[in-house]
């Protein structure tokens, strides 16, 4: 049996397009193995953060010198390949394919190659990016479902244009058969990806399909499943439903009043909403080219939640941007103490080469970025703890994800809300709905006893 491992860096689509690599690697007859049995490494790698990336570049090199030790195939895949491309063979000659980003789609070739006992250089292609029919992960109850790739903002700080290309929009009815298919096998909840998900854009004829209207086609097709008179005779289909619908990342500029009205009116659509903010002062923003004001994202929210008083939102913060004075760091706080993220993923500028932002002017000191971002990840963990003390005594719906990893007793379970709770029960019980009662609170994660 030929054997395979396969190490993922960065996002949600990288980990939703390293499912779908697996499914090209067990159509081929390979088998999932460790490291030290695989006759394939694959790495999925990411440049959008400086950390994922050297942390990507420390594993190659790790592996390139392993080579010495034993013969293996290794294969670099990904944003970092799309970036680099042959200039990793360059610094770590070990590495023996580069597949980027519109070069997934060869992977079957680089595998009947070598299964073949051969070696072949494959060429760089035109981009053109290719949706997978199948990024399920063998045995989870929570699946990614990509519905669009690349983006068209460019802001000054990030490479996913470029490494990404331009937004290409997936077909609508090859999303919904995805769709079916992972109910059809038992997931539970799904979450639609893009660089951008509120940029949907699928057109056939005078026909114009935007975001919100993607998500009503979604609920729709499930809802007639239900209503279906063949689905009686499908005791799993009746039982093992897709309940929680969720998508990533929302570009503020892009989230509209005709998506808020589905996320209020449809229960299937999980009431929490990724929003990066980035920055809090105007004057940062521009210069980030994110195409909105503070103002602006303020009246977002709160338009938000005048709809929906209970949806629970998390955010982007990125500090130490070329030009960002102190006055703009308080901009920032003072926008999340306004805003009251549940939680947010916070970070300090890293230049990335070929963004406009790695040449700019008035670059900030590494030390006071440390110092800024401390700021920012304190205020932001005294309003996550205050937000969890107030769900004490709650009594919400949640979605068994995994058993404990501190007791076999315990399962790990998620709200709508994205909030991580254990509490006591059959590990039999992993996929399936609970309700549970919101009793302490464990770091970031609360503990619950079913109700």
């Amino acid at each position: 049996m030929k054997k395979y491992h396969l190490e993922t860096y960065g996002c949600e689509m990288n980990k939703a397009e390293s499912a779908a690599m697996e499914t090209t690697l067990r159509e081929h007859g390979w088998e999932k193995s460790a490291e030290e049995e695989a006759q394939l490494i694959l790495l999925n790698t990411c440049t959008v953060r400086a950390t994922a990336e050297n942390r990507a570049w420390n594993r190659i090199n790790q592996l390139a010198a392993r080579k010495k030790e034993r013969s293996f195939t290794l294969a670099v895949v990904g944003c970092m390949a799309e970036q680099y491309k042959r200039a990793i063979q360059k610094r770590a000659p070990g590495v023996d394919y580069v597949l980027g980003t519109f070069q997934k789609q060869s992977l079957g070739l680089m595998l009947d190659v070598i299964a073949a006992g051969q070696k072949i250089d494959i060429a760089e292609e035109t981009p053109k990016y290719v949706f997978s029919a199948n990024h399920h992960e063998p045995g989870a109850f929570r699946s990614f479902v990509p519905i669009m790739h690349g983006c068209n903002n460019f802001c000054t700080y990030c490479i996913v244009p470029y490494v990404r290309g331009r937004e290409t929009s997936r077909n609508p009815e090859d999303i919904i058969r995805e769709i079916k298919r992972m109910e059809d096998i038992g997931v539970r909840e799904i979450t639609l990806l893009g660089q951008n998900v509120n940029s949907y854009h699928w057109e056939r004829g005078d026909e114009i399909l935007d975001f919100p209207g993607l998500l009503r086609l979604i609920s729709e097709s499930l809802r007639e499943r239900r209503r279906d008179p063949a689905s009686g005779s499908n005791p799993r289909l009746q039982e093992q439903r897709i309940g929680w619908l969720r998508f990533l990342t929302s570009h503020p500029k892009d989230l509209s009043p005709a998506l808020v009205e589905v996320l209020k009116n449809d229960p299937i659509f999980c009431k929490h909403v990724h929003l990066p903010v980035q920055s809090g002062s105007n004057r940062i923003l521009a210069a980030m080219n994110r195409k909105y004001t503070r103002e602006q994202y303020l009246s977002l929210v709160e338009s938000l939640r005048a709809s929906m008083p209970d949806i629970t939102l998390s955010s982007d913060i990125l500090v130490g941007f070329p030009g960002e004075t102190d006055e703009d760091l308080e901009e920032t706080l003072d926008l999340i103490r306004r805003v009251r993220f549940s939680y947010a993923f916070m970070y300090y500028f890293n230049a990335r080469a070929g963004t406009p932002a790695a040449s700019m002017p008035n670059p900030i000191a590494d030390k006071v970025k440390k110092q800024r971002l401390a700021r920012v990840i304190t205020l932001q963990k005294e309003i996550t703890s205050e937000l969890m003390r107030e769900r004490l005594g709650a009594i919400d719906e949640v979605l068994i994800e995994d058993v404990s990893r501190r007791s076999s007793k315990e399962v790990l379970a998620r709200t709508a809300r994205d909030e991580m709770v254990v509490f006591p029960a059959s590990p039999t019980r992993v996929g399936q709905f609970a309700h549970v009662r919101l009793v302490a609170i464990s770091g970031n994660t609360f503990r619950g006893k079913e109700a």
